[in-house]
């Protein structure tokens, strides 16, 4: 049990510090020459501070119930491969490898929609 309060306690840190990094990049956003570039490095800030947050929760969630849920993780899955979709624009791509990402993301899905029933269904 304290291995689980001491990675809830770095992962509350991170979020802390990520979410200070997205407010001192919106704030550098105001002075960017380059808007687009400003706003897509705000997003990704932003989508990690949200990953953080979801594996946050699924350490929380164990301490309320003593299991491990998996839903927050495969939303954390989903953020990061919308974090990646994000970066298309700047680099150059197989369409392979945007193909295998957009597959990701139906796949995390629709398993997140499928284990999310469960765990309602577990539940009740």
């Amino acid at each position: 049990m304290s291995i689980y309060l001491l990675i809830a306690v770095s992962l509350s840190l991170l979020a802390i510090i990520s979410f200070y990094d997205v407010a001192l990049q919106m704030a550098a956003l105001v002075h960017a020459g380059d808007m687009t570039q400003g706003v897509l490095q705000v997003l990704h800030a932003l989508l990690l501070t949200i990953i953080i947050v979801e594996i946050l929760e699924t350490v929380t969630a164990y301490f309320r119930t003593s299991r491990v849920q998996v839903t927050p993780i495969l939303i954390a899955g989903i953020t990061a491969m919308v974090r990646r979709v994000l970066t298309f624009g700047v680099e150059h791509l197989d369409p392979i490898d945007i193909g295998m990402t957009l597959a990701a993301i139906l796949v995390l899905t629709v398993a997140t929609i499928y284990i999310g029933r469960q765990e309602r269904a577990d539940y009740y």
